[in-house]
């Protein structure tokens, strides 16, 4: 009875054993094969980039040029469209950064608790962070791997942790990482460490995610004052400016006798249409980056947490301060007509 107990035991460990080995394997082949980009690419899709928006940026000028025939206002469309749009990609790149780190920080805690359970199952601690690198975990696995790779190649496991916390940039993980190499320097319990440490983080996402639903109306607040409220009243002033500029030019010159006897008269509007309109842009474009940055302290705790909010505060409220003009104007057309 013993042997036929101890027997599928025996087997089980061979096998098990086998498989650990075959996966630690495979990592090391996908280790092989991962090639960082060199800074070489990087600089070259840079350069096209800002050579592919200058052009376009000059075309639209060149066609601004045609249509108002003024050298002027076309340089500042041509240096206006190539600074947007060059603040557009590196805000695209800067979110794509920002998204790829809120993954890395979602997923963290299910890697650390698998990694625990490879360590009591008795693997070494290179061979469970190897093994603990799944496809479901993007884009932390392709960290993992650089981290694995860095082992492979000679580098001790506390600076390749380390240096694994400088690339992902983020708090959350460097803390997490420092307490990984204290347990390996110590010596201590790094299985129920990593189960701990997955639980503490679980609990802090979860506080983190109630406390942005309590700020949810301050962000809405803000958002609809600068999306809706400030347009509107840009929108009702420009149109202010304007009806009063037609009446006034409409109004009959008075002479100096006839003055003497009116009580008031309206000579001239010294601010003109163009100028508000200018003005209102200028200023819904800044009070959107800064609402932005803004929304981003009070639902993040960071700045770089707005950036998302940006264009489509800007897009939205200049939208809407050009369709109150729109709408307001025929209004105002009905009723004199």
């Amino acid at each position: 009875m013993v042997t036929k107990i101890q027997a599928p035991k025996k087997i089980s460990e061979e096998k098990y054993k086998k498989e650990v080995k075959e996966m630690v394997a495979k990592k090391k082949e996908e280790i092989k094969a991962i090639s960082k980009t060199p800074d070489s690419v990087k600089i070259k899709g840079a350069i096209i980039r800002i050579f592919m928006v200058s052009v376009f940026s000059l075309l639209i000028g060149i066609a601004n040029y045609y249509i108002n025939k003024s050298i002027l206002y076309s340089a500042i469309i041509f240096l206006a469209m190539a600074i947007a749009l060059n603040f557009y990609f590196i805000y695209r790149e800067k979110y794509k950064a920002i998204q790829r780190i809120r993954k890395i920080e979602e997923v963290f805690p299910d890697f650390i608790e698998l990694m625990a359970s490879n360590l009591r199952a008795g693997m070494t601690i290179d061979k469970s962070l190897l093994v603990s690198s799944r496809k479901e975990f993007a884009p932390l696995d392709e960290e993992i791997l650089l981290l694995g790779k860095d082992i492979v190649t000679g580098k001790e496991i506390t600076v390749a942790l380390r240096d694994m916390g400088e690339r992902i940039k983020s708090e959350k993980i460097k803390k997490t990482l420092s307490l990984i190499i204290t347990g390996i320097v110590s010596g201590g319990n790094l299985s129920v460490l990593l189960e701990e440490t997955a639980a503490n983080m679980r609990e802090r996402s979860f506080v983190e995610k109630r406390a942005s639903s309590n700020v949810l109306m301050y962000i809405i607040f803000v958002f609809f004052a600068v999306a809706v409220g400030a347009p509107i009243l840009f929108g009702l002033s420009s149109v202010l400016v304007k009806t009063i500029t037609e009446i006034v030019s409409n109004v009959p010159k008075i002479d100096a006798a006839q003055s003497l006897k009116v009580p008031f008269t309206l000579t001239k509007i010294s601010v003109s249409v163009n100028f508000v309109n200018y003005f209102s842009l200028i200023y819904l474009i800044i009070t959107s980056i800064l609402s932005s940055l803004v929304i981003g302290v009070v639902n993040k705790g960071e700045e770089k947490s707005g950036i998302n909010y940006m264009l489509p505060l800007a897009v939205i409220s200049t939208t809407v301060f050009f369709l109150i003009q729109i709408v307001i104007l025929r209004f105002v057309l009905t009723i004199f007509s």
